[in-house]
C-alpha cells in the first residue's frame, strides 16, 4: 500500500511496516553512493589553480637557476684580477694579455668564455683534452661539457663605460692599455644561460669606472676596480 506521496509505508500484508522517513533516507543514501570522483567544474578549478602556481613558480625557478650559474663568472673574473694585480704589485709594474704568464686557468666545465684580449689566441675546450697555446689570452666555453652551445666564443654586450681612475683607460671590449706602468686592463666573461639569444656578460677592470649596462640593473653604476659588473643580465633580459 502506497500513500499519496509515492513512498511505500509497508511491504505488504503480514510484514512489518517501515516508517516512510527511514525509507526516504535509504533512497538518498543509495543515490549518493552512486556518485564517484569530482564534477567537471571542480576539476577545472583544480587545473586552473595548478596552472596559476606553475606560471608563478617555474619562471622564478629558472631565474634562480640562472643566477646560480652566474656565480662562476664572478669567481673566475676575481681570480683573473688577482693574478693580474699580483703580477703588477710584485715589481713587474705591468698588466699582460697572456693568461699563461699570469697563471689564469679556470677549471674545466666552464659555462662562460673568458676574454683578456681578442687579438690573442684561445684555449680550445671542445674535446676531452684542452688545446692550449703559450700565446693564449682567452678561454672558450667548455663544449665537451656543454655540447649544445651555439658558440664557444660568445660576443660581449657591454653597454657604456666611462673609466675614471688613474692611468690610461683600457681598450674595449677587452685588453691592456699601453704603455705600462700607468696601464690598465679590461676582461670579460660571456655565456648564454638560457634559450633566448641574449648573452650574459660580466666585466672586470683594474680601473675604476662608471658603467651603464646594456640591459640590467641601472640603480648602481659605480664600479670600483676588481669588482665584477654585469653589463647584460641574461636572467632578466631577452
Amino acid at each position: 500500500m502506497f500513500p499519496q506521496n509515492g513512498t511505500p509505508s509497508a511491504w505488504g500484508p503480514g510484514q512489518a511496516k517501515v516508517p516512510s522517513r527511514l525509507l526516504s533516507l535509504g533512497g538518498d543514501v543509495a543515490r549518493r553512493s552512486g556518485q564517484f570522483g569530482f564534477t567537471l567544474i571542480e576539476l577545472m578549478v583544480v587545473v586552473a589553480i595548478i596552472g596559476l602556481l606553475a606560471a608563478i613558480a617555474i619562471p622564478n625557478f629558472l631565474r634562480f637557476q640562472a643566477r646560480s650559474k652566474q656565480s662562476e663568472a664572478k669567481v673566475n673574473l676575481r681570480a683573473l684580477f688577482t693574478a693580474e694585480r699580483s703580477r703588477y704589485q710584485d715589481g713587474q709594474d705591468t698588466y699582460l694579455n697572456n693568461i699563461r704568464i699570469i697563471g689564469f686557468n679556470p677549471e674545466r666545465g666552464n659555462r662562460y668564455a673568458y676574454v683578456l684580449d681578442l687579438a690573442t689566441t684561445w684555449e680550445d675546450r671542445t674535446g676531452v683534452l684542452a688545446v692550449s697555446n703559450m700565446t693564449d689570452g682567452n678561454v672558450g666555453v667548455d663544449k665537451f661539457k656543454f655540447p649544445t652551445v651555439a658558440t664557444t666564443q660568445p660576443a660581449a654586450v657591454e653597454g657604456v663605460m666611462v673609466f675614471a681612475g688613474a692611468g690610461l683607460a683600457p681598450p674595449t671590449p677587452a685588453g691592456v692599455s699601453a704603455p705600462c706602468p700607468g696601464c690598465n686592463f679590461l676582461a670579460y666573461a660571456t655565456a648564454n644561460l638560457d634559450t633566448d639569444p641574449g648573452i650574459d656578460t660580466w666585466v672586470i677592470s683594474s680601473d675604476d669606472a662608471v658603467m651603464t649596462p646594456a640591459c640590467g640593473d641601472l640603480s648602481d653604476t659605480a664600479v670600483p676596480a676588481g669588482i665584477p659588473f654585469n653589463t647584460y643580465n641574461d636572467v632578466n633580459c631577452p
